[in-house]
């Protein structure tokens, strides 16, 4: 028997589309390093807390703008707290923040995209309200709808979760627009495709297509726009701190930390150091496992 014969009598061993997809992100050197570093951040905003015990709203007042020593690793703020313990437990709630919020904006954005690029009928006004919503100044509107709201919220919920829950549905609602018009762009292209002409041929009703044939093959760039939107809250939320808007001064997060700081850089710059390099790094890391998902979910790169 010869080697050609003996190859192909071997069946060729089925590749799976998710392994693909690996093996092209791997290449991607900067969106591994930006998923391990993002994992990390992840691990350490999670279990930190329970390995280092200060607690982040512990008072010593003879330990007040401290720089950076054993006891406190990056010092303590105006009242003797300290900012590591803080750092920690606001990266817990920046990152709940920005992922809740991608959450909420995939999903209303997938909707309205799905639908105005199945139904011929709802494509106009869905697309005009993505155009409404894209030409609001979002900042003034953020500003507008927080005073609006925050003290009915606060007293509905306490003061916590009720500027937790305003902030995300805040952010959420004015985040969609771009994963709406890609999601729409996608379903109109895959409307054209030969298997959802067959499907249709054969009575599968719209529901079913939609489940079945069209949002399977629109996954692509929902998983970067969620990458995206990630980064994309985190960013709104710090500037909604930022600008004293945001959560109270004893629930800390990334953004609030720098807005408490800036009274004090000159006395101590390194507590707007740390909270502005968390945010940056954050947000750079989610970028480029975007840019990374973008690459290996893309057909024509992936292969190569």
């Amino acid at each position: 028997m010869t080697d050609a014969t003996t190859a192909a009598s071997v069946p060729e061993k089925h590749r799976n589309q998710w392994a693909d997809v690996w093996d092209q992100f791997k290449t991607h050197r900067g969106a591994v390093m930006g998923a391990i570093f993002f994992v990390a951040v992840c691990c350490l905003v999670i279990f930190g807390p329970m390995l280092w015990h200060l607690d982040p709203n512990f008072i010593d007042i003879r330990s007040k703008n401290q720089g950076p020593s054993f006891a406190h690793p990056m010092g303590t703020d105006q009242l003797g707290r300290d900012t590591f313990a803080s750092v920690l437990q606001g990266g817990r709630v920046s990152l709940l923040v920005g992922v809740t919020a991608m959450l909420l904006a995939l999903v209303l954005g997938t909707l309205v995209g799905v639908l105005a690029g199945y139904f011929k009928r709802l494509d106009g006004f869905l697309m005009r309200i993505t155009d409404l919503f894209l030409a609001l100044p979002l900042l003034p509107l953020l500003l507008v709808i927080i005073m609006l709201f925050r003290d009915t919220l606060r007293a509905a919920f306490g003061p916590e979760t009720g500027i937790f829950l305003l902030i995300v549905f805040v952010i959420g609602i004015t985040s969609w627009m771009q994963t709406a018009r890609i999601v729409r762009g996608d379903v109109l292209a895959l409307k054209e495709q030969e298997f959802v002409l067959a499907a249709r041929s054969i009575g599968t009703p719209s529901r079913r297509m939609i489940g079945r044939h069209i949002l399977p093959n629109v996954l692509s760039p929902i998983m970067v726009s969620a990458t995206l939107g990630i980064a994309n809250a985190i960013i709104t939320e710090s500037a909604l701190s930022f600008l004293g808007l945001g959560f109270p001064s004893d629930f800390p997060t990334w953004g609030r930390l720098l807005y408490d700081s800036t009274n004090f850089m000159t006395l101590n710059p390194e507590r707007v150091i740390w909270p502005g390099l968390a945010i940056s790094l954050t947000v750079l890391s989610v970028n480029y496992i975007g840019d990374g998902l973008r690459d290996a979910l893309d057909p024509r790169i992936r292969g190569r």
